[in-house]
């Protein structure tokens, strides 16, 4: 019996002499943090023996790991579970499944979708519902917490497929059944991606009966909306109505001016926030702190080209009259410069057009001798439009005025790589490696945009609040022992567009559910991530 008194009181680790950020935006204070199993056990000023190993944090600050909320790691982090991308950046919680594509449900069209995406990551496991991917996540283990909203895209293409209608009442009963089957399985709210097949063809009344099963379990509505540039203002206020209708939170997802022409409507953004969050209504973003955003090289293409599916969008790029439709929309809606200065493409599949990675689509063009619009297509077509790309487009100012909302937390927008295997390819966004270091170290540090306490708040216990996560986001005494231990004055974002797969600097011990996964700036092995389920049911 004492022996497993004993057992039960032992400190696993102590961290000494700690300059505690406790995600509460008060004040640091210096003290020791007792961690017992997966929790703190308590934090104490006295002198503490007898702990099994002993961090020494003197001059350093501890925070509560940073949450990334909006990841892209669905099908990364089955393919590669280390997430070294992420847990270096001292990343221990994730929120994935955005912009309207989770990795479950997968029925239908959207399971046949999303096979070129499994056998290029050399997955062998196929599942249809968000309770099978959790046990083949499980099975494989992960470095990082894994928490999941449930993709309006999957619900849509599972039922209707990838048509520009609106669904019959029979098919609005099975999108709403998917979706109550994935909040009692676990996910923590819907995403929609308004950009993008087959989000893109729904209409808001769809979406705002959609979101009603969140209202009862207080889950969150997020969405890539239909605009962040022309349309701006009026894709914010159609999220606003949804959550009003809905009687749901609300978040938008990498808030952002696209666009120079755009750029005025920030300081009308910030204000429409604040109006709308006096009213009552709960409203929150993201942002990752770079100016280039990145996504698919097509969606710069008209949404009638998606109708119908892959097959049929590569039809309609390879046939001459409907190319010339596609040309003159595109020329109407992006300036020339654009296509050639500030699209970067960023990932093709083919070996043979490796040599565009990190190129211009006005560096291309000129290679291949053709203008900028007849590139996109050939791309397109000759990479079965799996092309990633970079878009330069917006402003410094804004970006600064969008990271101090009170309303924004950090999203790094990426999906966890490794620095080798399967996930080394191409060269994505630098963000993918650098969102949490470059906004604690050039926003908070060098710019002095804001408050270290204020800034490690926007990174751990307001997105745990926004997201329902329990017990994470704060070093408190009981709360899961997710801890990053770094250097305030060395924190650093080292990774570029040009050579993106580069570690941070000043980030020491990353702690998951109390196991250092980063010990002395090296990774360790360690899976100690959890699958963190909403724990619903309606």
């Amino acid at each position: 019996m004492k022996k497993q008194k004993q057992m039960k009181n032992k400190i696993d680790i102590l961290i000494k002499d700690a300059m505690i950020y406790d995600g509460s935006f008060s004040d640091p204070y210096v003290s020791n943090i007792a961690i017992s199993g997966d929790k703190i056990r308590f934090i104490s000023t006295s002198k503490i023996k007898d702990a099994v190993n002993t961090i020494d944090a003197k001059g350093l600050a501890v925070s509560p790991g940073f949450i990334d909320t909006h990841a892209h790691s669905d099908f990364t982090i089955v393919a590669d579970h280390r997430a070294e991308g992420k847990i270096f950046q001292g990343i221990t919680t994730e929120i994935n499944g955005n912009c309207g594509l989770s990795a479950a449900p997968l029925y239908n069209k959207a399971f046949e979708r999303r096979e070129e995406d499994l056998k290029e990551l050399d997955i062998k496991e196929r599942w249809n519902t968000l309770q099978e991917y959790f046990k083949v996540v499980e099975k494989r283990g992960i470095a990082v917490n894994f928490a999941t909203l449930v993709g309006h895209g999957n619900i849509r293409g599972s039922v209707i497929g990838y048509d520009d209608r609106p669904p019959s009442s029979r098919e609005l009963s099975e999108m709403s059944d998917l979706i109550f089957e994935s909040i009692e399985q676990g996910a923590i709210g819907l995403s929609t991606g308004l950009i993008y097949p087959p989000g893109t063809y729904s209409k808001t009344e769809e979406l705002i009966t959609l979101s009603k099963p969140l209202k009862d379990s207080g889950l969150i509505y997020t969405s890539h909306m239909r605009s962040e540039g022309t349309m701006l203002l009026e894709a914010i206020q159609e999220v606003i109505r949804i959550g009003r209708e809905a009687g749901i939170k609300v978040h938008i997802s990498h808030l952002k001016t696209a666009g120079e022409q755009n750029w005025h409507k920030a300081d009308k953004v910030i204000s429409l926030f604040d109006d709308i969050i006096k009213s009552g209504l709960k409203l929150t973003c993201d942002r990752y702190p770079y100016t280039a955003s990145s996504t698919d090289l097509d969606s710069i293409l008209p949404s009638w080209v998606f109708e119908g599916g892959n097959e049929a969008e590569i039809s309609r790029l390879q046939n001459e009259k409907e190319r010339e439709k596609i040309r003159n929309e595109m020329n109407k809606k992006i300036a020339p410069e654009d296509y050639r200065e500030k699209i970067v493409v960023s990932s093709v599949i083919s070996e043979k057009n490796r040599w565009m990675e990190g190129n211009t689509i006005k560096a291309i063009s000129n290679k291949l001798n053709l203008n900028e619009v007849d590139t996109v297509f050939r791309i397109l077509i000759e990479e079965r439009l799996r092309v990633g790309a970079i878009f330069r487009s917006m402003s410094e100012e804004n970006l600064r005025k969008f990271l101090s909302m009170p309303a924004c937390m950090i999203g790094s927008d990426s999906s966890a790589r490794c620095f080798d295997g399967i996930t080394k390819k191409g060269k994505p966004h630098p963000r993918g490696f650098g969102t949490f270091p470059r906004f604690l170290g050039k926003y908070t540090r060098e710019e002095k945009l804001m408050a270290l306490s204020y800034a490690i708040h926007k990174t751990s216990m307001l997105p745990a609040m926004t997201f329902g996560l329990k017990k994470r986001g704060q070093i408190k005494e009981g709360m899961f022992a997710d801890i990053v231990i770094f250097d305030p004055e060395k924190i650093a974002d080292c990774a570029t567009f040009e050579n993106p797969f580069q570690k941070p600097e000043g980030i020491y011990y990353v702690l998951v559910n109390g196991v250092p996964a980063v010990r002395e700036g090296k990774f360790t092995g360690s899976l100690a991530g959890r699958i963190l389920k909403s724990h619903h049911k309606i």
